[in-house]
């Protein structure tokens, strides 16, 4: 069995899979169950200072946006961090740790952007045996508004000098978790490395309006006639998480920044494809609360089972393997050459791929052959886009074949030229010098 065990900036757990920050980890009845499911570390929900409590809503607090099989796609929520007591919180958190040490165990922290209050608080949290800490910088909704969260997450000097001051006030790793919601991540996470973070984690939710409601006018989730922005996660946030992991992984500035990937994880694959990219670890929401804390056993074996089958002996085996293929686009090579080729055996005759090559691409499927409806690709007018591979209903029926190098392409009349930069040693590429030491 391939060896999933993971050391993430010295914390060890016996997986790589943490649940997120979020209300399945609001307190022990919920972390034990997720432990004894299997989960190899927990994010603690974002605990705030001492004082005056949190009031969350007490209504709906979840929009979400299904698909067609009624499938949670979306969720967006507008919850604000633990509205429990600090020191319950703190108290449970250790009884926590004291029962289970073999996992990784993180305290979430989201405090005005004051060093006292900072300096306040991470003795308290040092004090249950944390493994470490999350800085929240992501909460797009509530505590923004207040002068947290995305507030401080969206201004790079702000990162960089709260990062100093944990890394000054206490002896825990520090991990920056960081907001979507903003032009280029890069800059934030190199604010954060600037400040000495240990590692940063991303994404957390998008600011996000899913739906209004046609009747009352109110957004959803609706409060008395009224609705707020909210944080977006779930499956459909994903492709956005991936690209802003691969971003910092291969940014010359971050380079070699461990990063814990978040964002829509909700099978093994999803998981798998945020460490090729450079995850060092993940963490899990929304699948959690769509399927229960037992989901990460399926997420466990899957992982297992692809690693053995490709002979990845352990997690670094793996971590950050496709790095090197994400390029910018202009380093693409356009000598590559596919066409687009239906399998008859499998077609079911639903005309999807023609409707959609002849209304909004290259009018390059035929609809009829000799009086018969027949769907074939004339080679000629294809410009291998795969528009045609998204949207027909059946798996593999359409797929994707490269014309090999000398082929005569008849769409342009050019000779297929095997020879071309590769992104992986580019001069151009920033990290290629890294890769090649």
């Amino acid at each position: 069995m391939a060896d999933l065990r993971n050391d993430f900036v010295g914390i060890k757990s016996p997986n790589p899979f943490w649940l997120a920050s979020a209300p399945p980890t609001d307190k022990a009845y919920n972390v034990e169950r997720a432990f004894k499911a299997g989960w190899g570390g927990v994010v603690w929900k974002t605990l705030g200072e001492e004082g005056p409590p949190v009031v969350n809503v007490n209504g709906p607090r979840y929009g979400a946006i299904w698909g067609a099989d009624r499938r949670l796609l979306g969720l967006n929520n507008i919850e604000l961090i633990t509205d429990r007591d600090l020191y319950t919180n703190l108290r449970e958190m250790k009884q926590v740790k004291m029962n289970w040490p073999d996992r990784a165990l993180i305290a979430s922290i989201m405090v005005p952007c004051e060093e006292n209050a900072w300096k306040a608080i991470l003795p308290l949290v040092e004090e249950t045996g944390a493994d470490g800490i999350e800085l929240n910088f992501g909460c797009p909704h509530g505590m923004s508004e207040r002068g947290m969260g995305a507030a401080v997450g969206q201004v790079p000097e702000y990162i960089e000098m709260v990062v100093r001051w944990c890394k000054q006030y206490t002896r825990m790793p520090v991990i920056t978790k960081l907001t979507p919601n903003i032009t280029d991540v890069r800059k934030p996470a190199r604010a954060a490395k600037a400040g000495g973070t240990d590692a940063v984690s991303l994404i957390n939710t998008i600011n996000s309006i899913t739906s209004v409601n046609l009747d009352t006018f109110a957004p959803e989730p609706s409060i008395d006639g009224r609705g707020s922005h909210g944080g977006y996660c779930g499956p459909a946030v994903k492709p956005i998480a991936l690209n802003m992991v691969a971003e910092i992984a291969r940014d010359p500035e971050t380079y070699g920044l461990p990063i814990s990937g978040i964002g829509g994880i909700t099978t093994w694959r999803d998981a798998a494809e945020f460490l090729v990219l450079g995850a060092g670890n993940v963490q899990v929401c929304t699948a959690a609360m769509t399927y229960g804390f037992k989901i990460v056993q399926e997420m466990i074996t899957g992982l297992s089972g692809w690693m053995d089958a490709k002979g990845h002996r352990n997690l670094d085996d793996i971590t950050g393997r496709a790095v090197a293929n994400v390029s910018d686009w202009q380093y693409l090579n356009l000598n590559y050459i596919a066409k687009a080729t239906i399998d008859q055996d499998a077609c079911i005759k639903c005309g999807r791929c023609h409707i959609a090559c002849e209304d909004t691409s290259h009018q390059a499927i035929t609809q009829f052959v000799n009086g018969v409806r027949h769907f074939e690709v004339m080679e000629e007018e294809c410009v291998g886009c795969n528009l045609c591979v998204n949207v027909c209903p059946v798996e593999n029926c359409i797929t994707m074949e490269q014309l090999p190098a000398g082929d005569l392409d008849r769409r342009t009349g050019k000779i297929v030229d095997a020879n071309y930069a590769n992104w992986t040693t580019h001069p151009n590429n920033p990290m290629a010098k890294q890769a090649a030491e």
